[in-house]
């Protein structure tokens, strides 16, 4: 298959942005605008989709099919497509859990053959090249990856397991967004004190992610003994501001998974081991 049509549910700023992407190798790039949005028609207008009156038409002329839209309506839209007894390959490419992208595969198969996606990074847009994770049987990632070669969205195949793209986004967003959390509940308290400037400048010293450096994970056990406390204190200090203390509440909690780690030195398969022991 040389150049094949391509369907997009929904197309939101990501949505539209990767299907605009897909239209470089695609023969067209189709959406349903039955029921959408006028901001949705605009962002498929301006990305230069192609509408379709009805889901049936798009997925009787799809041969692949990106599922594309919040969470939370994964298994709706996925049920759908699944009525209309779709035969080509969908991608399902939703920020969701790889156990929710193994019941959406369920649903879909026999009939479609289900590729788990995940994108990381921003739309496609201004410059930006998100990459598009994909996991999967290999002829269908393979087909996947060439509707999107050569364009802003790198594509990489992690394997052909569905839940693989999806255990990989999930992961990398437990840390990304809970981080952005924890900054805003740390420059809070911080504010509460009129320190939050000086809080800024300890901040600027360090410069590298964490999540970039797993060889401290065992320090962290290590001094977990310690850690929780301050941070059950800290938990107090932010609800006495007037902040939600759940989040640094629930750090302390998993810290307890580690009292058998004081000052130890262990490595991080052993502290990984550890942390998923209740």
């Amino acid at each position: 298959m040389d150049q094949p049509t391509v369907g997009i549910l929904h197309p939101g700023s990501m949505g539209a942005a990767v299907a605009a992407c897909a239209a470089t190798n695609a023969t067209a790039v189709l959406w349903c605008e039955n029921g959408r949005s006028p901001a949705s028609a605009a962002r498929a207008e301006q990305a230069g989709l192609t509408p379709v009156p009805t889901l049936r038409e798009l997925l009787d002329r799809s041969d692949i099919v990106i599922g594309l839209c919040p969470p939370a309506a994964a298994e709706e839209v996925a049920r759908e497509v699944a009525g209309h007894a779709f035969t080509g390959t969908y991608v399902e490419t939703n920020a969701i859990s790889p156990e929710r992208a193994e019941r959406i595969a369920d649903l879909l198969r026999p009939a479609a053959t289900v590729v788990d996606g995940a994108v990381v990074g921003s739309p496609p847009v201004g410059g930006k090249t998100p990459t598009l994770y994909l996991s999967g049987p290999t002829a269908a990632t393979a087909m996947v990856e060439a509707v999107f070669a050569g364009t802003a969205v790198r594509t990489k195949v992690l394997g052909t397991d569905v839940g693989q793209a999806s255990a990989l986004k999930v992961s990398y967003t437990a840390f990304q967004k809970a981080s952005r959390v924890l900054a805003a509940l740390a420059t809070g308290m911080a504010r509460q004190y009129d320190v939050d400037q000086e809080l800024l400048k300890v901040a600027a010293r360090r410069s590298t992610s964490y999540l970039a450096e797993p060889e401290y994970i065992p320090k962290v056990a290590a001094r977990a003994w310690r850690w929780g406390p301050e941070l059950e204190e800290a938990a107090d200090t932010l609800a006495a501001a007037g902040l939600p203390p759940e989040m640094l509440r629930a750090a302390a909690s998993t810290l307890a998974r580690w009292h058998d780690a004081k000052d130890d030195e262990i490595s991080v398969a052993d502290a990984l081991e550890q942390l998923a022991q209740p």
